[in-house]
């Protein structure tokens, strides 16, 4: 079948909005909400409850659209920084007018309000700061050195706080005492994630310096220096071992320790590559690296209880 001009277009217009919104990132961050609700902020409960617990998915949702939606505004501001820096992908996502753009991220923003507000008014502010924060980030924040890095881990951390929201907000006292060893596996769990997202945000940092450099964007190797961010990241990377330890010998996360010792090793090479690489290339290789260990890390969390897949009607029904 052959598509006429205006739907080949259209086709095209879609692609690129998709490549805007960055469309294959999101499944990954529903699944992740997912399989951390069944197997860590809710693993008493039964994983059929989870999945079809109303107010959770209009929280994932919501989350996922805000995301999209951050991408967007993101794309936004760095269009002339990535013409420099991701030519290919910038021709891409230039099909797709700015009048659009902003179109589209106003709508999912008002969206992401309305499922947050058919949850709960703590839901609508939690979701209503979260966009705020991301508008500030990619207006201003993100110019700067060190906290425009942390900001960055931080608003990909905080989706799973909305979680955290929905399950623990009405417990008592008395009751946050019993869960207090599940809150710390929680908040190890999490510092594990944030800092492999900031590693991954001061890569990109070196990775994109020609167009943070045209465009004054004050990152850390702008003003200080590979040579400093190489160490900031390598004490970054080390630091990771302190959650792990936690996870692996303080705490249970079942098999999900093959995966925390495999990430150990592969920090390791990790390290040592970086202090040898000093082209674009090479940073994008360690980039997609550390890409890959998140999103290992995702389908990893099955390993902390893999009976609930398999282990008969008790745990999934």
């Amino acid at each position: 079948m052959v598509l006429s001009q205006k739907q080949q277009l259209f086709l095209k217009k879609t692609i690129s909005l998709f490549s805007v919104v960055r469309g294959y990132n999101i499944p990954i961050i529903i699944l992740a909400q997912y399989l951390s609700a069944i197997f860590i902020l809710a693993p008493e409960k039964r994983a059929i409850a989870v999945l079809l617990d109303f107010n959770l998915f209009l929280l994932v949702f919501a989350s996922a659209i805000t995301i999209a939606s951050g991408y967007i505004i993101n794309n936004f501001y760095d269009s002339q920084k990535d013409l420099i820096n991701r030519p290919n992908k910038s021709m891409l996502d230039t099909l797709v007018r700015q009048s659009t753009k902003l179109r589209v991220y106003f709508w999912l923003n008002f969206l992401a309000a309305l499922l947050a507000l058919l949850v709960s008014w703590r839901a609508l502010l939690f979701f209503s700061a979260y966009i705020f924060l991301i508008w500030l980030y990619s207006h201003k924040i993100k110019k700067y050195p060190v906290v425009g890095n942390v900001t960055a881990a931080v608003m990909a951390v905080i989706p799973f706080f909305a979680l955290l929201l929905h399950y623990y907000n009405d417990m008592s006292f008395e009751e946050i005492e019993t869960y207090k060893s599940h809150f710390a596996v929680i908040f190890a769990h999490a510092c594990f994630l944030f800092l492999l997202l900031l590693i991954r945000e001061m890569i990109k940092d070196l990775e994109n310096i020609k167009g943070d450099l045209a465009n004054n964007y004050q990152t850390i190797p702008i003003r200080f220096g590979e040579k400093i961010s190489k160490t900031i990241i390598s004490v970054l990377t080390l630091l990771t071992v302190v959650p792990v330890y936690v996870l692996i010998d303080v705490y249970d996360v079942g098999y999900m320790d093959i995966y925390f010792y495999c990430c150990f090793i592969v920090l390791l090479f990790f390290l040592r590559h970086l202090w040898k690489h000093n082209t674009k290339a090479q940073y994008v290789l360690l980039h997609n690296v550390l890409k890959f260990l998140i999103v290992a890390g995702v389908f990893c969390i099955v390993l902390i209880n893999p009976s609930v897949l398999w282990n008969g009607k008790e745990l999934l029904f």
